[in-house]
């Protein structure tokens, strides 16, 4: 008979590994917002927030797997010995009911569990594992409504003649509102990162080294996720 895998001890509950993750579709809660709302509740709570690790541009469904601030943040939790995961709110772990019990369930399996800054679901009880997949739920249905609304837009945009959707790295869009035109800027970002990382850089490493070298993104500073989506570029 095989044998049941034996749970960690409980970890400290007084040390924490934060967690923040913010898509391209909810801008509402930004990775300040999501650092103060749980520095305040660390504070309010006496927990240390050991380290911090932040998924940028990753959407609520998007499988652990593909999701380098949560990994870096599970290996954290074991590699520290804390004993909690902290999050904003539950839709910052995942908008996916089926995501979000996969991570609950790696967390336990190291004896530590994850929390809410918020309050909402806190507890081990019924209840709050009733309120957590309730939150969690909602979420998903969220997510399905801003794709059906998302989609709807798309195709009235489609139905004036106009562009829709995102304009690829590397090109600017044309005056006409239509046609595409390249982005000398963003072209030289892609070609020198391309040659870092066949310099052996990763991932993180490339996105540090672009901001050093003065070549802007398009949003605030460069994030590995943006580099991995441009190494997909044809």
């Amino acid at each position: 008979m095989a044998q049941r895998r034996r749970r960690h001890p409980q970890k400290d509950q007084v040390r924490a590994v934060a967690y923040l993750r913010v898509s391209t579709e909810d801008q509402a809660l930004g990775p300040e917002a999501q650092r103060a709302a749980i520095e305040g509740w660390a504070a309010r709570q006496g927990v240390q927030v050991l380290s911090w690790h932040l998924d940028q541009g990753v959407g609520g469904a998007t499988p652990i797997e593909d999701r380098p601030g949560l990994l870096l943040a599970l290996q954290d939790l074991e590699a520290q010995g804390a004993g909690l995961v902290v999050v904003a709110k539950w839709d910052r772990l995942a908008r996916d009911v089926m995501v979000a019990a996969m991570v609950e369930r790696m967390v336990e399996r190291v004896g530590a569990r994850i929390v809410s800054a918020d309050g909402v679901g806190v507890g081990d009880g019924p209840e709050a594992a009733l309120m957590r997949a309730m939150v969690q739920a909602f979420a998903a249905y969220e997510r399905a409504l801003i794709r059906t609304r998302t989609s709807a837009a798309l195709r009235a945009l489609r139905a004036k003649g106009q562009r829709a959707g995102e304009v690829p790295l590397g090109y600017r869009l044309a005056e006409d509102g239509k046609g595409l035109l390249e982005d000398a800027g963003e072209a030289e970002a892609i070609n020198q990162a391309r040659k870092l990382r066949e310099d052996g850089l990763s991932y993180r490493q490339v996105a540090a080294e672009l901001g050093r070298r003065g070549l802007r993104p398009r949003g605030t500073r460069w994030h590995a996720m943006t580099v991995r989506r441009m190494m997909a570029l044809p």
